[in-house]
């Protein structure tokens, strides 16, 4: 009887622990550039995981390696111990809570090699920062973390970020409509369908906005966090980019543009900006407990842009236009470095609003006053801070032309926002979304400072999910972080700076242009050109009537689609004819008439 007995105790035990062996992770991917690859998988939802691990090795039949020294909590892995031109192969297994290891996945290889161009890099920049979005989600409501440390809630701006994101990914085929299309509608549904209400806990929103941060799993407030004007506007940011994306006629297509119209119309902007004696302000936020009381009103030029163009341009519950004059009255016009713009000292102010607003050809009446746009006003910003860290007043180590980028981001200390010029909080932190979304306004000096950052410090720099968010040299410290809201504006506009293709969808939302025409902007007038190539110097001389002290900006394109502004391009008219002759670099990317077919337009600055 014992014998019996000892047996089914033994069968038992083995029976439940082949049961319980973890399934291999499915959907592998691996994409490399110069010197590094990347790999990711999809979630296991099994309650019992633990963590997985990665394997390389050089031919497809193995051995393979462990990588990873410790357990991986995270669906990626980035590998910088690999050279250009040798093929890797990669297998990932999921270990689960009793230490067992599941199967391997299926193998999947990448070639590394050096970029080819600008083109292959910003392709790999833009691929590592979408899989942020994708792969820290929860796929179950579509909500992305604030940062890629463990525990952290969702921010709602970096969902709006994400949004926008998925669009992107589809476009390049990092994946395909129908799992992005699923995605999006996920992430709408969990807006329109959370509760909203005055309740310290157990609400999504109220009134139509959303708290700041929410539970990634339930999707209400977390924390003491507050109902963040700012950050709903960014999440509508996402929303309305999505509604004019996916404008196919499947009922997930048609979904998606019925939720994004619905979560944007609930919104009551009137609500959040109060009557105020002498002021027409939106608040910064509002707490159950406390209500309006202890936040202030958007004024001067910074990230709040969005709010007050959104709320103007909204059908119900919309804010007056003469809000957007409380706006601009807090401006402060000043010249840093040779560059005369509406300053903020970091560049995030410079760049939220205008990853989804294309702001080139339109002016309102302040920018109008000062022959500039916003377009513009950001790339002088850029200009003043690249030239404010060659200068570095205060003598932090590493700052140079390839070096700068001063934004609000994590640092030795916390967390902080950093900026110049006038220096604000300037401690030696770099953070790499400075530049990266600066790539729409100044490529001519964003560009070569990612690929500097990339080519020279990816093995500190460099993740799964694009860059860290920022580093310090004076204090020896990396961050071991990435956060959504400096992730997405890479990505961004990025994209904006090779194709416009997030401007040219998100400027067909009529609540935009609305709120554009209604706070008194205008479009800017395009001047008829006559152009004079000459083969022998390789350049093409443009001229067009002008009006004397009138500024005007060329810009060219390759194939009528995507647009450049030249960064040499901006002619102040001494007579009545103007002039700019292309030279190639730096005006142009590459020499005239090397090109299949050039095109050139030129607009004028100031009231029409």
């Amino acid at each position: 009887m014992k014998r019996i007995l000892f047996l089914s105790i033994l069968l038992v035990a083995v029976g439940w622990s082949v049961r319980a062996q973890p399934v291999a992770p499915t959907n592998v991917v691996v994409f490399s550039g110069d010197k590094s690859a990347i790999v990711h998988w999809d979630l296991d939802p099994g309650p019992n995981l633990l963590g997985y691990n990665v394997y390389r090795s050089t031919s497809s039949g193995g051995p393979f390696a462990r990588l990873n020294s410790s357990l991986l909590t995270s669906l990626g892995y980035c590998d910088l111990s690999v050279s250009d031109g040798q093929t890797y192969y990669y297998q990932v297994a999921a270990v689960n809570l009793s230490s067992q290891t599941s199967p391997p996945s299926t193998t999947v290889s990448t070639l590394p090699a050096a970029f080819a161009s600008d083109d292959a890099f910003l392709d790999y920049l833009e691929q590592a920062n979408f899989d942020y979005f994708w792969y820290t989600a929860n796929p179950a409501n579509g909500l992305i973390p604030d940062r890629s440390t463990a525990g952290s809630a969702c921010s709602i701006a970096s969902v709006g970020f994400g949004l926008t994101a998925i669009g992107i990914a589809i476009d390049h085929g990092w994946i395909s409509r129908d799992q992005g299309s699923a995605r999006v509608l996920t992430t709408l549904n969990t807006f329109w369908n959370g509760p909203q209400g005055p309740n310290a806990s157990g609400d999504i929103g109220y009134n139509g906005w959303f708290y700041h941060f929410l539970d990634m799993n339930t999707a209400t407030r977390s924390g003491n966090s507050e109902l963040s004007s700012i950050d709903t506007a960014l999440l509508l940011g996402g929303v309305l980019y999505a509604k004019q994306y996916f404008s196919g006629t499947n009922a997930s297509e048609t979904s998606i543009r019925t939720e994004a119209g619905a979560i944007f119309d609930r919104v009551n902007w009137a609500w959040m900006a109060p009557d105020v004696p002498g002021t027409n302000g939106v608040r910064m936020g509002w707490l159950p407990n406390s209500g309006f009381s202890t936040f202030g009103n958007w004024i001067g030029y910074d990230e709040g842009m969005l709010i007050y163009l959104l709320g103007i341009g909204a059908t119900s519950n919309s804010i007056p236009a003469a809000c957007w004059n409380y706006w601009t009255s807090g401006y402060v016009w000043a010249t840093y470095y040779g560059q005369s713009f509406v300053t903020f000292p970091p560049l995030f102010g410079h760049e939220y609003s205008h990853s989804w607003i294309d702001f080139r050809h339109v002016g309102d009446a302040y920018m109008n006053a000062r022959n500039s746009t916003y377009f513009e006003n950001s790339h002088r910003a850029a200009l003043a801070q690249q030239a404010y860290c060659i200068a570095d007043p205060l003598g932090w180590p590493g700052y140079s032309s390839l070096v700068w980028g001063l934004t609000a981001s994590d640092d030795p200390y916390g967390y902080s926002a950093h900026g110049a010029p006038p220096a604000q909080n300037d401690n030696g932190t770099i953070t790499f979304t400075a530049a990266g979304g600066a790539l729409a306004f100044a490529p001519e000096i964003a560009l070569p400072t990612m690929e500097n950052f990339y080519n020279n410090g990816r093995i500190r720099f460099w993740t799964q999910y694009g860059f860290i968010d920022a580093f310090n040299l004076s204090a020896a410290w990396y961050d071991n972080a990435e956060l959504g809201i400096d992730q997405g504006p890479i990505v961004i506009m990025a994209e904006n700076y090779r194709n416009q293709n997030i401007w040219r969808l998100f400027m067909q939302n009529p609540e935009i242009q609305r709120g554009l025409q209604q706070a008194g902007f205008v479009a800017l007038p395009f001047v008829p050109l006559a152009a004079q190539a000459q083969p022998a110097l390789s350049t093409v001389t443009l001229s067009w009537p002008a009006t004397s002290n009138r500024t005007y900006q060329v810009e060219y394109s390759t194939n009528l689609v995507s647009w450049f502004t030249s960064p040499t391009g901006e002619v102040t008219a001494t007579n009545s004819i103007a002039s700019w002759t292309d030279t190639g670099p730096p005006g142009t990317l590459t020499v005239p008439l090397t090109d299949t077919a050039r095109f050139y337009r030129v607009f004028q600055y100031g009231t029409p």
